[in-house]
């Protein structure tokens, strides 16, 4: 007679990802937040009076624009002037105006060193509110 040992053959045991567990993680998450999100309180808000919009020439008081175009054209408020006499427009226009601001603005293909020039005359001048227009569009428009 053979006896036979008997030897048990343990095959590994595969990974399982048990579900349950992470059930009751995910709900107990979630009776938290509902429970922080009930125990807030209101949130205050201050109340607020907006302004109103005007008209469009109430709210920008006289702006003088400077255009320059891609000859080397100089235009002041749609009127064709020298280069020259733009420092002189400028203190004229500084003393006769209460709170003066101008506008450069210029052809896409104008100079970039006639606008930096325009713009210091405007500063010389001692007129502190100056916009300068970044889109292009054609002058005299």
């Amino acid at each position: 007679m053979l006896l036979r040992s008997r030897v048990a053959v343990f095959a590994p045991r595969k990974a399982r990802v048990e579900i349950i567990p992470l059930i009751d993680v995910i709900f107990f998450l979630l009776a938290t937040f509902v429970l922080f999100t009930l125990s807030m309180d209101k949130l205050h808000t201050l109340a607020l009076t907006l302004p109103v919009g005007g008209s469009p020439s109430k709210a920008q008081p006289d702006i003088v624009s400077i255009q320059l175009s891609a000859d080397g054209a100089v235009f002041w408020n749609r009127e064709l002037i020298d280069a020259k006499e733009v420092p002189a427009r400028l203190e004229h226009y500084k003393v006769e105006t209460d709170e003066p601001r101008v506008m450069i603005s210029a052809d896409e293909r104008a100079k970039f060193g006639e606008a930096i020039a325009v713009f210091d005359q405007v500063r010389q001048s001692g007129i502190a509110k100056v916009s300068i227009e970044t889109k292009p569009r054609p002058t005299a428009k």
